[in-house]
């Protein structure tokens, strides 16, 4: 792939971000979605024993929430199929959460400590062994390790004139991020309508030709950054891919 592509963030953080994406095409936006949601490998909880269930709950209703818990997965660590075994031993009365599951490698843990599992009364116990298996969403969605990915054309806000001084004070709603004179502004900073940031104004909407507006959330088992870029990688790993058999 020898396409550049020009990106400027709008908001960066580890768990959500949003960026721009300039010289893009519709089908390469919607190839980074897809990729972001069903190639990038995370680890999950695949397969659980248990050692003593003493709670109210089935062991398949707890072994399905253990695998709704985000882990980290360290880059280059680990190949698909590898696993780590993680162990939980709580007893009531208390709530069990992820932060008491304890892994065999320090560097896979939990992305957050605080989700429940379950509620244990006196006397009940819950010991189990949990081996996580690195895999991707498009085997299972509890390996989507984007849980919010969306885009959507920039656009681009133009001033044709004054509106008619008698005519009604609509609202003129509209979502996302636009452009106002080379400046990128999410459409929040005006509680989305158009007519509280140009007050009295006539204004047309156009979308920005091959630049989208990306929206990503991760859910902690990696950094937003980590899996656009993973995702990017593997478009480009399947491009190369195909080159070469064309030309075989």
């Amino acid at each position: 792939m020898t396409e550049d592509f020009d990106v400027e963030f709008i908001e960066r953080g580890d768990r959500k971000s949003r960026f721009l994406v300039r010289g893009a095409s519709p089908a390469f936006a919607n190839g980074i979605r897809r990729a972001i949601v069903a190639d990038v490998p995370t680890l999950s909880i695949d397969t659980v024993r248990f050692i003593e269930n003493s709670s109210v709950m089935f062991d398949e209703q707890i072994g399905l929430r253990l695998g709704l818990v985000p882990l980290s997965t360290p880059l280059g660590e680990f190949e698909e199929g590898d696993t780590v075994t993680l162990s939980l031993d709580v007893s009531g009365p208390g709530t069990a959460y992820s932060g008491d599951l304890v892994s065999s490698d320090e560097m896979v843990q939990p992305a957050d400590d605080n989700v429940p599992i379950i509620d244990l009364k006196d006397d009940q116990r819950l010991e189990l062994e949990a081996d996580a298996v690195l895999s991707s969403g498009k085997d299972h969605a509890k390996h989507q390790g984007g849980v919010a990915v969306g885009y959507r054309h920039l656009q681009r806000v133009e001033v044709v004139g004054d509106r008619d001084e008698y005519e009604d004070d609509e609202t003129n709603v509209l979502r996302g991020v636009i452009e106002d004179d080379g400046e990128l502004v999410p459409t929040e900073e005006f509680d989305h309508d158009l007519t509280n940031r140009y007050p009295g104004k006539e204004v047309e909407v156009h979308d920005v030709e091959e630049a989208f507006v990306f929206h990503v959330e991760s859910d902690g088992s990696l950094s937003v950054d980590e899996l656009v870029t993973e995702a990017v990688g593997s478009i480009e790993a399947r491009a190369d891919e195909l080159e070469e058999a064309v030309q075989l």
